[in-house]
């Protein structure tokens, strides 16, 4: 099972407001630290962002991640609207 873990205080402060406004998505969350590869309709970004990924938390929420394999991390970089992508 992988771990959730932000490297940045603004990916840590979009995340924990997410978290803290919104129901369900604690329990989607642990969902995505089983398989963070194919729950929550994760897919893998392209363009300026390749090499990180992408999941839906809500009809408008995504969150953008990396995995860190070696470590067993989902590395959340970004949380919000479909702005997080620009």
């Amino acid at each position: 099972m992988y771990k959730l873990t932000t490297r940045s205080r603004k990916a840590e402060k979009q995340f924990y407001d997410i978290l803290n406004s919104r129901e369900g998505i604690k329990e989607k969350l642990e969902k995505l630290k089983v398989n963070p590869r194919t729950e929550l309709d994760a897919h893998k970004l392209r363009g300026k962002l390749e090499g990180k990924w992408s999941c839906s938390l809500g009809s408008d929420i995504r969150m953008v991640y990396e995995l860190d394999d070696d470590n067993k991390e989902i590395v959340v970089v970004a949380v919000g609207s479909h702005k997080v992508y620009r």
